[in-house]
């Protein structure tokens, strides 16, 4: 069965959830390193008040029993604490009684940079919060969580995968900077992955290439405008001659311009993906828009917004990238229990002779 995740939930709804089917039987997943990667996900520099709203941590509601999985789909849940805030204005329901708390007045502002206005506009809401709630950055909580279930089965394997900023010390200088100001600012990413055999993935079909899934992976993150493998777009500067990862005596190479990936397969080294992370679009000195119901010039709705999430990214982008290496290596090695799967991994690089 192949791994397929699929997500549901609001910014401001009762909880976020995840579906994981096709996880193998008997796999071990630790509460403490799931919490652990949704409590990264909610630090770094730059961020708002709002991760001291929200602190939050896993719920399994089916397919685990004592901390392994059965082989069943397996549902996530993360809680949306503020939600309480948002009970009449987030129900599902029409809600009885009179508006109270937040969300009670229709949003007719839509933010430049956001989802705001083509969602309106595509769904023929007449309400903003109809979109921005879903396109929220918010819900890449259960997806964190989802990549931890990946990270532990890859781990089965010795893979490991590793997300973080890219010049930390310059992006903490912009990001004082722009506090100050009151505006937002971007960043890159990098996520490593080691470990990783010769062979996911595969030449054979455009939508199987591993590195155009990856690429789709990360791009499919809320406000990465950019997405690069190896040394990416400075190869286009390189001759050939430099571009390229020459392959030692024992198959192994001294560089790896290709960040792990040639011709849409891993080769054995290193897997690096990087993420360009926009400044985010939610200002506190909003940009011009327009108000949706009258027709006339006005400024952009204003939310509670961070200064910068580029750390959140580098560990939702982390999350992204042990999920589909994770994808592939379960396409590869097969397997309805951890036991099959880790079997044939070994008598895969057994074959192919790798160290």
């Amino acid at each position: 069965m192949t791994l397929r995740l699929a997500s549901a939930g609001e910014s401001h709804g009762p909880a976020l959830v995840a579906i994981v089917t096709g996880l193998p039987a008997g796999l071990l997943l630790d509460r403490d390193a799931i919490n652990a990667d949704l409590r990264r996900r909610q630090e770094g520099y730059g961020r708002s008040p709002r991760q001291q709203i929200e602190t939050d941590e896993i719920e399994v509601l089916a397919g685990l029993r004592h901390g392994r999985t059965l082989g069943t789909p397996l549902a996530l849940v993360v809680r949306n604490r503020d939600h309480k805030n948002w009970t009449w204005g987030m129900n599902p329901w029409p809600p009885e009684g009179e508006p109270e708390g937040k969300g009670t007045k229709a949003v007719t502002l839509p933010r430049p940079g956001h989802a705001d206005l083509a969602g309106v506009l595509k769904y023929g809401h007449d309400d903003v919060r109809n979109a921005l709630e879903r396109a929220s950055a918010r819900h890449t909580a259960v997806h964190v969580a989802a990549g931890a279930a990946a990270k532990a089965l890859l781990g089965t394997i010795g893979i490991e995968v590793a997300g973080s900023t890219v010049e930390e010390e310059r992006l903490r200088a912009e990001i004082d900077e722009a506090r100050k100001e009151r505006d937002t600012v971007g960043g890159v990413v990098e996520v490593r992955a080691r470990g990783v055999p010769p062979g996911l993935g595969t030449y054979a079909t455009k939508e199987d290439r591993l590195d155009a899934r990856l690429a789709a992976a990360v791009m499919g993150i809320q406000a990465v405008k950019g997405v690069e493998i190896g040394d990416g777009f400075d190869l286009a500067a390189k001759r050939g001659s430099a571009a390229h990862d020459e392959i030692r005596t024992d198959r192994r190479r001294d560089t790896n311009h290709a960040g792990g990936l040639e011709a849409g397969m891993s080769n054995g080294e290193e897997i690096v993906v990087r993420a360009a992370m926009k400044p985010l679009p939610t200002l506190m000195k909003p940009l011009s828009s327009v108000d949706l119901a009258t027709g006339e010039a006005a400024q952009a709705l204003v939310e509670r917004s961070d200064v910068a999430a580029v750390e959140a990214l580098a560990v939702v982008a982390e999350a992204a990238v042990a999920w589909e290496l994770a994808v592939s290596a379960h396409e590869k090695f097969g397997g309805d229990s951890v036991e099959d799967f880790v079997a044939a991994w070994r008598a895969y690089v057994e074959r192919i002779q790798w160290r």
